[in-house]
């Protein structure tokens, strides 16, 4: 093989064996007579003329130039503006590290020539139709099982090399073929989130209100392009960019650059946690810099429910939401106007205290059809089957709720398939916030198939007029009568009846919806943080959460979600980060040099809803997913500022590790003195 080696983990040789020890020693086997060239792992470095080229066709390693926004329109904003608040921002690369690394399973039928895959992922029937297309053969040639997900925040969703290695060493020894990652690979070979370094601008008329936002930069994408990883450096970027807010002009230009790094993916957000950071961090900084209280500034340009439907400069339009509401909300379960005396009590003991209020808007995964498909099996139970999977998000509770509602089925007679690609023909999986939305869609209209379905056979059997049923409670009734039908007895007298021409046989129903159109989660975050300026410790002491997730299936899930966000924004914010040498060594390589965040690190939350339903589907509700994630990491970062402004620091990029804030504060003082 004659090519380059792009970055460290990136695969050439593949061994199979009986065991493990046998493969590692058949690998150490392998020689590799690999030239050294040089290497470039900073995105902005990659971009200038004379930077190492990782392609030949790809000049300056620059494989997408994104704009968005009216240029002259925005200059011109910015050119009259009273005040410009201006920001250089890192938004720091982080390693997924799922609590389960990645694993797979391959087999191949040499009389039907199929492929099988057992794989975590997030979706099988997507998946399947890309892997297909690897392997050059038919959809119905390969088949994807998923079982239980030990965690995948967006990197699972990818066909990684080693399942098409393993794919066709099954096929070539007639047996199945196991590969499993381990911890120290999975950090140089699972795609890698964030890595964003952005120049943030935010133009006010002398009032403070909003002008024009913009943002330039780069973003990384590693050594290769996966299928989504552009989106969340460029266009995620800039549809979450305006928030809650009236900003008339948006524009973004950021070149998404080549690295010799690992490849870059979706993580949990893709793109809206970024952009509701820069925004957010813009904001404060505009408040400061013009001496206007920073609650103010955002009560000046919040978009009142009277705007509503608003089109947004970020080209989508907010169909719902109170966000006032969720803001004096929030201010009063975190009991804000208190933040004096606790932070007086801190001084006392030494210690600094923050505190930071900050708003997000996310537009969920974009319009996608989803598969909606209930069975009624012969023993009484409904299946559901469903396009989106379930990979920690409990999807089989709030789905059976939302089929019982509908249907009148016991809850506990509800089960759910997701898992195998055999069964589900159809859907875009899960990922972007979109589950509730997409398979509730789904579920309704699926529901009303199955009552349109169950009036005709109802009619029948009880030999009335299809208009005289009505339908409630999963009962089929006479109109004015006490005559009626379970509708899991009509399923059975269905299944075992003969039915005449033009009444189904069955209340069966496989049905796609049409595109469900994005959401918009909303809500407000208050972080208080303690810091030891004696050695740089930042402990969050009070940790608020407001939300807008529209309706509500299940409280419980919702808030587990919350939490969840919650903490991986903690681990970006305050300890995460994947580094590199100047030769294109990673530094982080295992978990005694890449730091997680663990149970003390985590404060307890109050958590509070304040929804507006969404108006674009029939339950109204809104994605939740990453919204913990998109309202953490500005006010962990604006709080530990706060407390910093003692020292005159207005300016520090995540993580803001103990070393870091500790030089902040030294490097501080004799400015201060």
């Amino acid at each position: 093989m004659t090519d380059k080696v792009r970055f460290v983990g990136d695969p050439v040789a593949f061994v199979v064996a009986e065991t493990l020890a046998q493969a590692r020693d058949a690998a150490e086997a392998v020689e590799l007579d690999i030239d050294p060239l040089p290497a470039v792992t900073d995105a902005a470095e990659a971009a200038k003329p004379g930077a190492p080229q990782l392609y030949d066709h790809i000049p300056n390693n620059v494989a997408l130039d994104y704009h968005y926004g009216d240029t002259a329109k925005i200059d011109a904003a910015f050119a009259g503006a009273a005040h410009v608040t201006k920001l250089d921002i890192v938004n720091n690369r982080v390693a997924v590290a799922p609590m389960e690394p990645r694993v797979a399973l391959a087999a191949y039928d040499k009389a039907s020539g199929r492929y099988t895959l057992q794989v975590p992922t997030q979706g099988v029937s997507g998946n399947k139709v890309t892997l297909a297309k690897i392997l050059n053969v038919p959809n119905d040639k390969v088949r994807i099982l998923t079982a239980n997900v030990g965690g995948s925040f967006g990197m699972k969703n990818v066909n990684y090399p080693e399942y098409t290695c393993i794919l066709h060493a099954a096929k070539v020894l007639g047996r199945p073929v196991k590969w499993t990652d381990e911890r120290s690979t999975s950090f140089l070979s699972d795609s890698h989130g964030r890595a964003q370094l952005i120049h943030a601008e935010l133009a006010l008329d002398a009032d403070g209100k909003f002008l024009a936002v913009r943002l330039s930069g780069y973003g990384n994408l590693g050594a290769y392009i996966t299928g989504v990883a552009p989106g969340p450096l460029s266009l995620n970027t800039g549809k979450n960019l305006a928030s809650v807010y009236r900003t008339p002009l948006l524009g973004v230009d950021i070149k998404t650059v080549l690295t010799n790094t690992t490849l870059m993916g979706a993580y949990r957000g893709a793109g809206r946690p970024e952009a509701n950071y820069y925004m957010e961090r813009l904001i404060d900084r505009a408040a400061d810099e013009m001496g206007i209280n920073r609650l103010t500034l955002r009560k000046r340009n919040f978009i009142k429910p009277s705007q509503l439907p608003f089109a947004a400069s970020s080209g989508v339009t907010y169909d719902s939401g109170d966000f006032q509401g969720v803001f004096d909300m929030a201010l009063q379960m975190s009991d804000h106007a208190g933040f004096a005396r606790r932070k007086k009590d801190s001084r006392k003991q030494g210690k600094l205290r923050g505190i930071a209020v900050g708003c997000y808007l996310e537009a969920t995964a974009p319009p996608s059809g989803e598969l909606g498909k209930i069975t009624f099996e012969p023993d009484g139970s409904v299946k559901l089957t469903t396009g989106t999977l379930d990979y920690g998000q409990g999807h089989a509770t709030p789905f059976a709720q939302v089929l019982s509602e509908q249907l009148g089925v016991p809850f506990e007679k509800i089960t759910i398939e997701q898992n195998d690609s055999e069964l589900v023909r159809f859907g875009s999986g899960t990922g972007g916030s979109r589950s509730i939305t997409a398979t509730g869609t789904a579920i309704v209209e699926c529901s009303a198939l199955v009552i349109a379905k169950g009036k005709q056979a109802a009619s029948h059997l009880m030999e009335v007029s299809e208009a005289d049923i009505e339908f409630a409670n999963g009962r089929f009734t006479i109109a004015g009568t006490d005559r009626s039908i379970d509708i899991t007895e009509l399923s059975r007298r269905m299944r075992e009846g003969e039915m005449p021409d033009g009444v189904p046989s069955s209340l069966d129903v496989d049905h796609a919806t049409k595109d469900t159109p994005s959401t918009f989660p909303n809500g407000c975050h208050v972080a208080e943080v303690e810091i030891d300026p004696e050695t740089g410790v930042t402990q969050i002491v009070r940790y608020t959460g407001i939300s807008d997730f529209g309706t509500i299936v299940n409280p419980m899930i919702v808030e587990g979600q919350l939490h969840g966000g919650v903490a991986q924004g903690i681990g970006q914010a305050l300890m995460e980060e994947v580094s590199y040498d100047s030769s294109g060594q990673p530094i982080t390589g295992s978990f005694m040099d890449y730091a997680m965040p663990r149970a003390e690190d985590i404060p307890l939350m109050a958590v509070g809803d304040h929804p507006s339903p969404a108006k674009s589907n029939p339950l109204g509700t809104k994605g939740c997913g990453e919204a913990g994630c998109a309202g953490s990491l500005a006010v962990i970062v604006n709080a530990v500022l706060d407390a910093l402004s003692d020292y005159g620091v207005a300016q520090i990029d995540m993580p803001l590790t103990p070393e870091r804030v500790w030089r902040a504060i030294r490097d501080a003082k004799p400015k201060a003195a």
